[in-house]
């Protein structure tokens, strides 16, 4: 597969993720779109320390944080990708934006940030290894209530 190719297909992998995401369909993330474990930092964005996390954990812990929320939607672009063999590094910047209709002060938040993902190519194509969130700023009501 030419460099070309591979960008195609490594865009579509970072658009998988925020749209699997903003669809909830977390078992497409753990077999479409994520390794087996990741390594995993949202510490900018007040989370833990960097962390090696098997993808379904990930996945259970967006499932859990996001289940009070009436729509989500993520919009992202900007990628700039290098591919170096069998992996790649993606970078792009990314807008979340989170509505629940019953919060009171307030339906909705923003996140707006940038991401460092890394993938390899696998033998079913290439995966996220890596995740990294850098918050620039959360704007609307923070607390959901």
């Amino acid at each position: 597969m030419n460099v070309y190719e591979n960008k195609i297909e490594l865009t579509e992998l970072a658009n998988k993720l925020f749209m699997y995401t903003d669809s909830r369909d977390w078992q497409k993330l753990i077999t479409e779109v994520f390794t087996a474990t990741v390594l995993f930092d949202m510490s900018n964005a007040g989370g833990e320390a960097p962390k090696i996390l098997p993808a379904k954990e990930i996945c259970d812990m967006w499932q859990e944080g996001l289940k009070n929320m009436d729509a989500i939607h993520h919009q992202a672009g900007h990628y700039i990708i290098e591919v170096n063999g069998p992996g790649a590094d993606i970078y792009g910047y990314a807008m979340a934006m989170h509505y629940k209709k019953t919060a009171i002060h307030g339906s909705s938040r923003l996140f707006v940030g940038t991401y460092n993902l890394k993938a390899v190519d696998t033998a079913v194509g290439w995966r996220l290894s890596a995740f990294k969130y850098n918050l620039k700023f959360i704007d609307g009501n923070t607390s959901m209530e």
